[in-house]
């Protein structure tokens, strides 16, 4: 499968909700609600990196990324959600390679971190893991892991954007 992984452009939107909505119809632990949080952090022009991945003129795949806040002040940190690639075509490669694009994009940007909610086995292999220092409230420490790209790792609370509560 010829894949490119490529910026969000304008004519991407309503393909990007379709795959997401997909992506999550069956997944467990969703409330069903990335699409909504997608559209509001676009909205809100709080979509700092969203990539897709375009494989036959049909996008199969969507990463969002946008910024976090964190207690102690520390800038720089961003928080990834979601990652979606089209139910028929999973576990072939697309998010890995939305991902690791994601952390390239990240690095150009000058970010200094990204963080995500989500299973250690899959993300560890992309050098994200649990930081003690790092606090998700409410959510287990083990799901919420950090990969630190520059400066120093700050130690805090963190708070993803408000469209993270976007609802229908």
């Amino acid at each position: 499968m010829k894949l490119e992984i490529r910026n969000e452009e304008k004519g991407d939107i309503d393909e990007i909700e379709k795959v997401t909505i997909e992506a999550f119809l069956s997944a467990p632990h969703t409330d069903h609600t990335e699409q909504y949080i997608v559209r509001e952090l676009r909205n809100s022009g709080a979509l700092s990196i969203s990539l897709v991945a375009e494989s036959m003129d049909q996008i199969v795949g969507h990463v969002a990324i946008s910024p976090v806040t964190i207690s102690d002040g520390t800038k720089g940190w961003f928080g990834l959600g979601s990652i979606s690639v089209s139910p028929n075509i999973q576990r072939s490669g697309i998010g890995s390679k939305l991902m690791l694009s994601a952390i390239e994009a990240l690095k150009d940007a000058g970010a200094s971190g990204c963080v995500l909610l989500g299973d250690p086995a899959y993300y560890s292999r992309f050098g994200f893991q649990p930081e003690s220092c790092l606090v998700l409230p409410d959510v287990p420490p083990e799901y919420f892991q950090a990969i630190h790209l520059s400066g120093v790792l700050p130690s805090g609370t963190v708070t993803y954007h408000e469209a993270f509560n976007a609802k229908a």
